[in-house]
């Protein structure tokens, strides 16, 4: 039996003004999911992208705009956003004070492919024997 103690992993500034902690992926043991934070600073998200696996982003702290195709909607603390496999989804942080995101991907391996991008960004690999 592993525990893994989140407050131990680092955060990782993925863009300005979002920072992530991984907390369950195939780089410490997962084999069907992701788990991670993000927080995110007013004005900045997520691009638009697209994942091989369901998603679901959970609002802990904040206001975010959401979207999934054309569709957009706001999410505050409390609430979450179901994202189907392949569809081209993203958010941003629209409130005033620091978006705090939980988000959950079927999937151990983060796996993206951003709009503009042809190749998609792989991130939390399993670890090396």
């Amino acid at each position: 039996m592993e525990v893994i103690t989140h407050l131990d992993q680092p955060r990782e500034q993925w863009r300005a003004g979002v920072e992530t902690r991984m907390q369950v992926s195939a780089g410490n043991g997962a084999s069907q999911l992701c788990l991670f934070e993000q927080w995110v600073q007013p004005g900045v998200g997520a691009p638009t992208h697209r994942h091989p696996a369901e998603e679901v982003l959970t609002v802990i702290a904040g206001t975010a705009e959401m979207w999934i195709d054309e569709d957009r909607v706001t999410l505050t603390a409390g609430q979450s956003l179901l994202i189907p496999a392949e569809r081209k989804h993203g958010f941003r942080n629209v409130g005033t004070k620091t978006l705090h995101i939980h988000a959950v991907l079927a999937s151990p391996i983060f796996e993206a492919t951003f709009e503009g991008s042809a190749e998609p960004v792989r991130r939390w690999l399993p670890a090396a024997p």
